[in-house]
């Protein structure tokens, strides 16, 4: 099923990771045009600086981006950015706006039922990043070596005929403590829901996009836009619902092999 002008109360994107080969720039454009709302919150890790302190890589599809959310501002759409981890530089300015965009640590979204959910980045809740950030850059670049090996599976997969296939997602969900990790993760997240009294929490940073409540609270992850290509979305109604681009878009369902991503993968 392909979405033209679907229109949402609030949509909530969240570690987009411009300025790296591995974000998917093309397919939020295609999310950007055709998916409209009256309020969008950027859950963290929009732009990686991380990346970009490491060498500059921002092609024209990343402006674009950048462009198109402005544009959304200009025609009234209220933009609220949640600095996380790795554009944690925004977080010198928080408080602030510019350009019309809110830039706020954390917020409190209301539904349109009433229903008070909390919106984080999730960062501060994950043990690596607040203390041991060396470890946290050598798993960004471990990441970054599975989106090149994974690009290199896909390539022959597409000739095969096959889907796509994430090979980091996959060990995520296989390796004991990755599952462990987003267990844990989700416990700390839903905790800080229940100090604030809100009924719920919306966040990202961990690439893992669903919507639960096992925890006793509603626990809402955005995804991502490297892999996965979620977002998560609130009707009119109060009611929340995952966005899988690539599924409701079969045409762009496996993502072309990029020319700098295979080079950086022969490098």
């Amino acid at each position: 099923m392909q979405v033209q002008n679907r229109r949402y109360r609030t949509v909530f994107i969240s570690d987009v990771h411009l300025g790296t080969r591995g974000c998917q720039s093309g397919l939020l454009l295609d999310f950007l045009r055709e998916v409209e709302s009256d309020t969008i919150y950027l859950v963290g890790d929009i732009v990686d600086a991380w990346r970009l302190k490491q060498g500059w890589y921002w092609p024209q599809e990343h402006n674009d981006v950048v462009q198109k959310l402005l544009r959304k501002v200009r025609k009234h759409v209220r933009l609220v950015y949640i600095p996380g981890n790795h554009d944690e530089f925004l977080k010198d300015y928080l408080g602030t706006h510019f350009g019309g965009v809110e830039v706020v640590s954390h917020a409190v979204h209301v539904a349109a039922d009433g229903r008070r959910y909390l919106v984080v980045h999730g960062d501060d809740f994950d043990v690596v990043v607040r203390h041991a950030k060396w470890l946290a850059l050598l798993g960004d670049w471990a990441y970054e070596t599975a989106l090149c090996v994974s690009s290199w599976i896909n390539l022959v997969r597409r000739h095969l005929g096959l889907t796509y296939w994430s090979l980091s997602q996959w060990a995520k969900l296989k390796v004991k403590n990755a599952v462990s990790f987003i267990g844990d993760y989700e416990a700390a997240l839903v905790n800080e829901a229940k100090r604030h009294g809100v009924d719920g929490i919306i966040c990202g940073h961990i690439h893992h996009a669903v919507i639960h409540d096992r925890l006793g609270i509603r626990y809402m992850n955005c995804g991502d836009w490297v892999e996965s290509c979620t977002a998560l979305a609130e009707t009119y109604d109060g009611e929340f619902e995952l966005i899988r681009w690539t599924a409701l878009t079969p045409r762009r369902a496996a993502p072309e092999l990029r020319p700098e991503v295979a080079t950086a993968a022969a490098a």
